[in-house]
C-alpha cells in the first residue's frame, strides 16, 4: 500500500488535507515513520505482517472510527495520553482552558486542585505537570474512565488522586479546594443531527450529552458544591457550551458567584468561564 493508497480513500470521510494528516499520523505513530520516509516510499517497503496491519487500521478508519482510538493515543500539549472509548478524545480547546487556569495560578498560591469528570485525565494531568506545587485531585463515576485516567498519570510519573465520584452528588466538603475546573457534558440531544458520524458512533454518549430540558445540569451541580467547597479566594473554571454562555453566567450569579469572566476559545467562541466569589 502506497501513501496515496492510504490517504485517498480516506477522503470519502475527511477532507483531502485531513485524510493526509490522518495518513500520516497512522504512519509515524504506528510504523515510526517519518514525512521524509513517506516520501522516499518506505510505505511499500513495510513488511508483509506491517502492511496486513496497516489494511486493518484503514478498514476501521474508513468505519468512522476515530485516528485516536485505532492508535490508542493522542497528544494533548505536547504530551501523548492513551485514550479508549471509555473516554473523549482530548480537544485542543481544553488545552486552552488548562493554559488559563496555569495562567490564574502563576503565584502558586492555589495549592489544592480538583479536576471534576477527569476522563483520560488531560486537565488533571496538565495541571499536576505545569504546577508541580500544587496538589491534583481528580472525579469521574466510570470506573474505565479512571483506568485510563490512572494509567496516563502513572506514564507521565504524575502524583494525581483519582477518586470515584458523582458530580451530582458530591460530598458535602468545605473548604477544601482553592480551585475547581471541569468540563462536564454540555451537548444537548438536539445538536446531535450537527455531529460528526465518528463522534456519535464512537465517543462515550454519557460523557457528551444532556437533555434539551437541563442544558446546565452538571454546571449548576458544581457550582453549588463549589460554593461550599472552595477556600476563600477560590476559583471556579469550566468548559461551557457556546450557545448557553449567558445563561451559565446568570446561573453562576444566582449560585453566589459575584464574579464570572467569560473567555473566547481560538475559534471565537465563548468557551471557558473563570467565577470567583
Amino acid at each position: 500500500m502506497t501513501y496515496e493508497q492510504l490517504w485517498r480513500p480516506l477522503a470519502q470521510i475527511y477532507d483531502e488535507g485531513e485524510a493526509k494528516a490522518v495518513a500520516r499520523m497512522v504512519l509515524s505513530v504506528r510504523f515510526g515513520l517519518s514525512m521524509a520516509d513517506i516520501l522516499c516510499g518506505r510505505t511499500e517497503q513495510l513488511s508483509a505482517h506491517q502492511q496486513q496491519e496497516l489494511a486493518l487500521i484503514q478498514q476501521r478508519l474508513l468505519a468512522y472510527e476515530p485516528v485516536q482510538y485505532v492508535l490508542g493515543e493522542t497528544d494533548f500539549g505536547g504530551r501523548t495520553f492513551q485514550v479508549t472509548p471509555d473516554v473523549l478524545i482530548p480537544r485542543p480547546e481544553t488545552y486552552e482552558l488548562c493554559q488559563w487556569v496555569i495562567a490564574s495560578n502563576e503565584q502558586g498560591q492555589m495549592q489544592a486542585l480538583l479536576d471534576i469528570g477527569t476522563g483520560s485525565g488531560c486537565i488533571a494531568c496538565t495541571l499536576a505537570a505545569e504546577l508541580p506545587c500544587a496538589q491534583v485531585t481528580a472525579w469521574d463515576l466510570s470506573e474505565g474512565a479512571l483506568r485510563v485516567a490512572e494509567g496516563n498519570a502513572r506514564r507521565l510519573d504524575l502524583p494525581v488522586i483519582f477518586e470515584k465520584t458523582d458530580a451530582l452528588n458530591p460530598p458535602k466538603d468545605q473548604g477544601r479546594w482553592n480551585l475547581i475546573v471541569s468540563n462536564p457534558p454540555y451537548i444537548c440531544e438536539q445538536e446531535k443531527a450537527q455531529m460528526e458520524r465518528n463522534v456519535l458512533a464512537y465517543e462515550p454518549a454519557q460523557a457528551l450529552f444532556v437533555s434539551d430540558h437541563t442544558p446546565l445540569l452538571f454546571y449548576v451541580a458544581i457550582a453549588r458544591y463549589a460554593r461550599q467547597a472552595l477556600k476563600p479566594g477560590g476559583m471556579l473554571f469550566f468548559e461551557i457550551n457556546p450557545l448557553y454562555a449567558n445563561e451559565m453566567q446568570q446561573m453562576l450569579h444566582e449560585e453566589g458567584f459575584t464574579h464570572t469572566e467569560i473567555k473566547n476559545d481560538q475559534f471565537g467562541k465563548q468557551r471557558f468561564t473563570k467565577s470567583w466569589l
